[in-house]
């Protein structure tokens, strides 16, 4: 599966960054003490929530965007950070 990413680690964004009105559309069901896992790729607003967690692969997780692309995530070690994709079958 082909992978387009420049390996780039970047900081999560904490739920005070993120657009009342996209927390209010998308992540109503996040309780209010979920505090951070933000972050915007793309144009669009994710949380780590989103995506299903990959066995055996170099990546951590997945989120399907299409039906013939995902975005993938790498979390750092420590949690503050994240490698992020897009990835096609």
């Amino acid at each position: 599966m082909p992978i387009i990413t420049n390996r780039h680690w970047r900081q999560f964004r904490y739920r005070y960054e993120v657009p009342e009105a996209v927390l209010a559309d998308d992540y109503e069901h996040l309780d209010a003490d979920v505090s951070d896992g933000f972050f915007k790729y793309r144009g669009c607003w994710y949380h780590t929530s989103d995506f299903l967690r990959l066995d055996e692969s170099e990546w951590d997780g997945a989120a399907g965007v299409t039906n013939t692309s995902s975005v993938v995530i790498k979390i750092a070690r420590d949690g503050e950070a994240y490698q992020i994709g897009l990835a096609w079958a």
